[in-house]
């Protein structure tokens, strides 16, 4: 079994920083992308202190792909916290027609204030912020109804500001989606990891896939054993997690000639099939309170 940590490299962050504190005065809200599936994980430590009183609206993306009863819980936390969240898919749309509104309703004062000038109907400009491959592009492209960011299920494609016009009377400009440069936490490394915030070329994909499969033990057994042909969980209790990886490996044939177990391929495939939920709509992440 492969030893040692989950390695990977951050991002541009100190351009972006710069980019973000240079844009902040010419926009009237920051939309801060998350990942539905690990909301903590993929917000960014940083961004208050960058933003500053900058009104603020909390995007929670990919939400087909997340456990929806893990997902109510978020909802009430952000609820009980006062936090202006909407949960949306870009891929189908839904929750992407409740942004404006939202924008609007935090934004009330400052819409009036334009009014009183005479300024009506002048455009809200927003700037688009997230890790990587969160969605910033495909939620971009939703709101102005064309294709007009680049997408790509990739991190690391948009390289540079860009400001996109909007039928709902939304500026936009998009910023590249980096990492922080040091994690506290290491389970917030792994998450950003398994979801493909980070590149797999820089992974050790064979040891993430093995922590896949010991977050899927404990937290969605029944999805992992019927994925991987595993049989019942019961099953599969007493064996490494390492073990439970080749045997799911073996079961999906995953098999090179001699009868060798093809790790790398296995692993790819166990990735791709988490984070395009055919194991099941999983979520990595609770709220605090429900996480103690």
């Amino acid at each position: 079994m492969p030893q040692g940590t989950i390695q990977w490299f951050p991002g541009h962050m100190a351009k972006t920083r710069r980019m973000i504190a240079e844009m902040l005065p010419h926009v009237d809200l920051v939309l801060e992308l998350c990942d539905a599936r690990i909301p903590h994980s993929s917000r960014n430590p940083i961004l208050p202190e960058l933003i500053g009183s900058k009104p603020r609206l909390t995007i929670l993306t990919k939400s087909a792909l997340a456990d929806p009863e893990v997902t109510a819980l978020w909802r009430e936390h952000y609820r009980f916290r006062g936090e202006f969240c909407i949960f949306c898919d870009c891929i189908s749309g839904a929750g992407i027609g409740g942004i404006p509104d939202a924008v609007r309703e935090l934004l009330a004062a400052k819409i009036l204030r334009n009014e009183a000038r005479g300024m009506v109907g002048r455009a809200l400009r927003a700037m688009v912020v997230g890790i990587p491959n969160v969605g910033k592009s495909s939620l971009i492209n939703r709101l102005a109804g064309a294709r007009k960011a680049k997408v790509e299920d990739r991190p690391g494609v948009t390289r540079q500001k860009q400001w996109i016009s909007t039928k709902y009377g939304i500026d936009l400009l998009d910023t590249p989606g980096v990492l922080w440069p040091k994690f506290d936490d290491p389970i917030v490394a792994e998450n950003l990891a398994i979801t493909g915030a980070v590149r797999d070329e820089i992974i050790d994909t064979v040891a993430l896939a093995i922590a896949l499969i010991k977050r899927l033990r404990r937290d969605y057994p029944e999805l992992l054993c019927a994925r991987f042909k595993l049989g019942n969980p019961a099953e599969i209790e007493g064996m490494s997690d390492y073990d439970v990886f080749l045997l799911a490996a073996r079961r999906r044939g995953f098999i090179m000639s001699g009868g060798e177990i093809n790790e790398d391929r296995a692993a790819a495939v166990m990735l791709d099939e988490f984070r395009a939920a055919k194991i099941g709509r999983i979520s990595l992440e609770r709220p605090p309170e429900e996480q103690a």
